[in-house]
């Protein structure tokens, strides 16, 4: 921990990203009000929005067919993650050749380092990585640039003035620009942790600065709280490298899919899809959860343990169980599942098999030597020609890899 005394971090957050990469990418909706929508369906919400779409007054989160009932001819338009992730590699080749990226935090937000020659042109360096994304990849693409002494204070600085700003946050000028702010505007206060602090007496800023890193760590139930401290008064910290510690998906169903038998058929396909990424990463899974939701968020939810497994029928085949499971306590609606392989243990730990001349070892063996041959043959060819058991496409428009906060999928993931 130390505390800078000049600008050591650039931070790029683009604006509206998924809603303004369409309109890059579909120069006939430039200038209109689209929303994005993670599939086709009346039943689903807006998961980002243009410029155009937020001044008249429409939020990420807006539902369809709310969103259709005020506005009739509003544009929604299918999430494309493979075409955003193309897009993002992109542009940290673009911000890279002007300063070099330390970390991207997200599919649209890059943290970069600045070095002691670097910081008295900070905002200068934040102007030509502008101008390179507007020149080398079109001027649709806007993002706001925030500058600090460490990541959470440029990141601040990069939300000041969206869209399209440019602001730094100096050490010497702490506390001023903070006290404006209101608590949810600090990234990692949401509204839960807003509601604690009101509860504590803490409903402002200036109210927040003067608590100390106990304090703050009390408040937050964890070491959280002070590190939050610490990057609000200016210190650095480099965080712990975080562990794998899961692959999944889930899928909102069709409405016609919202039984038994349809909820099944979608599980298939998201859980051959995380033990894909998962046998890529180089691990196996000694568990296997299932959630199913039904209207009012309420569900069911198993679990089924094993020996470190990363084969697909042996995978498959405990998501059978499962579902077997489900329909004895006749949870026979589903409006969601989720599936996720947990308790992982990477592929080169898993200890040989005394007894592996058995049968039973042998067709395991063999299973999955299968998996990772229809591996090599669908990346090679970019689509899925092997698969275990029927083939099913799940209506809306995308069941593939999807972009999570902190994770950006690899190519082969779609």
């Amino acid at each position: 921990m130390r505390k800078p005394a000049g600008l050591e971090r650039l931070y790029v957050d683009f604006d509206s990203f998924f809603a303004s990469a369409e309109q890059h990418l579909q120069p006939h909706l430039r200038g209109r009000p689209i929303g994005v929508i993670p599939v086709d369906s009346e039943h689903t919400g807006l998961i980002a929005v243009s410029r155009e779409a937020k001044a008249l007054g429409i939020k990420r989160g807006a539902g369809v067919r709310d969103v259709r009932r005020q506005f009739p001819d509003f544009i929604f338009v299918n999430a494309r993650h493979e075409r955003y992730v193309q897009l993002h590699r992109t542009i940290v080749e673009v911000i890279d050749a002007v300063v070099p990226v330390k970390a991207v935090c997200s599919i649209d937000e890059v943290v970069c380092a600045l070095l002691p020659s670097e910081q008295a042109e900070g905002l200068a360096l934040g102007r030509r990585v502008k101008d390179a994304i507007a020149t080398r990849i079109g001027s649709t693409l806007t993002c706001s640039v925030g500058l600090g002494p460490n990541d959470l204070l440029a990141k601040i600085a990069a939300e000041m003035h969206k869209p399209d700003g440019l602001a730094a946050i100096r050490p010497g000028d702490l506390p001023g620009p903070l006290l404006s702010l209101e608590l949810t505007d600090i990234p990692g206060i949401a509204r839960g942790n807003a509601a604690r602090l009101a509860r504590a007496g803490i409903t402002d800023m200036a109210a927040l600065w003067r608590l100390q890193p106990k304090a703050m760590r009390r408040l937050w139930g964890s070491v959280e709280g002070e590190r939050m401290w610490m990057g609000l008064h200016g210190y650095t910290i480099e965080r712990p490298e975080t562990r794998r510690r899961m692959f999944g998906h889930g899928r909102v169903l069709p409405a016609d899919w919202r039984h038994l038998g349809g909820a099944y058929a979608a599980a298939r396909a998201l859980l051959v899809k995380a033990s894909r990424r998962m046998r890529r990463a180089g691990f196996s899974a000694r568990a296997l959860a299932l959630w199913l939701t039904d209207r009012s968020s309420a569900g069911w939810y198993g679990e089924e343990r094993f020996a470190p497994t990363w084969d697909d029928p042996s995978l498959l085949t405990a998501l059978s169980r499962l579902f077997h499971h489900a329909e004895r306590e006749d949870m026979r609606r589903s409006r969601s599942v989720h599936v996720t392989l947990h308790d992982l243990v990477p592929l080169q730990d898993i200890e040989k098999d005394l007894f592996g001349y058995t049968a039973e070892a042998q067709l395991k063996h063999r299973m999955e030597e299968l998996s990772a041959i229809a591996d090599r043959l669908n990346a090679r060819h970019g689509q899925t020609l092997l698969h275990w058991g029927p083939l099913v496409d799940i209506p809306g428009g995308y069941a593939g890899a999807k972009i999570a906060f902190n994770r950006i999928p690899d190519a082969e993931d779609f």
